[in-house]
């Protein structure tokens, strides 16, 4: 079924409910000095499951960071979103667009504009790194910044994704990785492992062993 409201509608909307819904939120930071490290150099790639995304976008909001989105209906509902509360939005996928996409965000990096891609976006496999965010990061020769997020009270959807939204009055807990190239003659196999590695270690780090996770539809 397809969603009745327009992108921007539906952003105006969202914005509503997510803002009111964030600002419940007690946010801690685990790693702050990567970041600073890594956004003291310049262009700079966040990497990032695509499940983490709203609490993420939601901290780094008004920053200035480009992130890239699908071109299909979906993508067109993030970037309304993401627009709204301050990012610039790069069109393309692994699966529509990709080289502009691509070209665009190393042309970002560059500039020293922070970017952030999610390597199993748009539409899956959960947590499976595809090449355009280890290409972008080898061209650009940009610092790459593993981050996640974790809640201590959270519903997950039921998608592909298992997009994670916590729950009001819950502790978010946003969590950074030390910041790392790609070389460019890298093997992608290597680089794709070494990306995932380094996700999983910060996910480690900030996970609540008691936090409370509910499914839904």
């Amino acid at each position: 079924m397809k969603w009745p409201l327009a992108p921007g509608p539906t952003a105006i909307l969202a914005g509503s409910l997510v803002s009111g819904l964030a600002a419940t939120w007690r946010t801690e930071v685990v790693g702050e000095g990567h970041y600073r490290e890594a956004s003291s150099a310049g262009g700079l790639l966040f990497l990032l499951w695509h499940e983490a995304l709203l609490p993420l976008l939601w901290h780094h909001r008004h920053q200035g960071v480009a992130i890239v989105v699908s071109e299909a209906q979906d993508g067109r509902y993030l970037a309304a979103y993401a627009g709204r509360i301050g990012y610039q939005c790069l069109y393309g996928s692994s699966t529509r667009g990709g080289a502009r996409a691509l070209l665009g965000a190393v042309r970002a990096l560059r500039a020293g504009t922070a970017v952030a891609f999610t390597p199993d976006g748009p539409q899956g496999p959960r947590r499976v790194v595809k090449p355009g965010i280890l290409a972008a990061a080898a061209r650009s020769g940009a610092w790459v910044l593993p981050i996640h997020a974790e809640a201590s009270r959270a519903w997950r959807l039921r998608s592909w994704d298992r997009f994670v939204v916590p729950k009001p009055f819950s502790r978010v807990r946003i969590g950074y990785g030390a910041p790392y190239r790609v070389e460019a003659r890298q093997d992608f196999a290597e680089a794709s492992h070494d990306a995932t590695a380094r996700l999983t270690a910060v996910e480690q780090e900030i996970r609540w062993r008691d936090a409370g996770v509910t499914d839904t539809d």
